[in-house]
């Protein structure tokens, strides 16, 4: 069960993390990653963002180059937040495919 604390703190590293991830996107064109989710741990040390990427062809090499440049996020996030949170969580990226689940559905649904 999450805290309101979590809560608190997972909505502000999802809108800042989108940010990020929007700023970083308008350089690479074609790309959209949107930051579906963030669940944070009762301690407030890790942080899971689940990462929704359209168009989906290449999202796990994508994800693989976001988990590679995690301390680099990191970074970035820390210097946005460093007013509201004392110490910034670790950052693991997951890919968010239920987008492309309920397309799926939505695809045999038709059939």
């Amino acid at each position: 069960m999450e805290t309101t604390r979590q809560a608190k703190i997972a909505r502000l590293l999802q809108k800042e993390l989108s940010e990020i991830f929007r700023q970083q996107t308008a350089k690479t064109h074609g790309v959209i990653i949107s930051v579906s989710t963030v669940r944070v741990t009762p301690d407030l040390s890790i942080a899971r963002a689940y990462l929704s990427i359209f168009p989906s062809t290449n999202a796990q090499e994508i994800i693989d180059n976001i988990n590679r440049s995690a301390k680099t996020i990191r970074y970035e996030l820390a210097a946005k937040v460093r007013f509201q949170l004392r110490k910034t969580p670790e950052l693991q990226f997951y890919l968010d495919d239920s987008l492309d689940y309920i397309e799926n559905i939505d695809h045999l649904l038709e059939k």
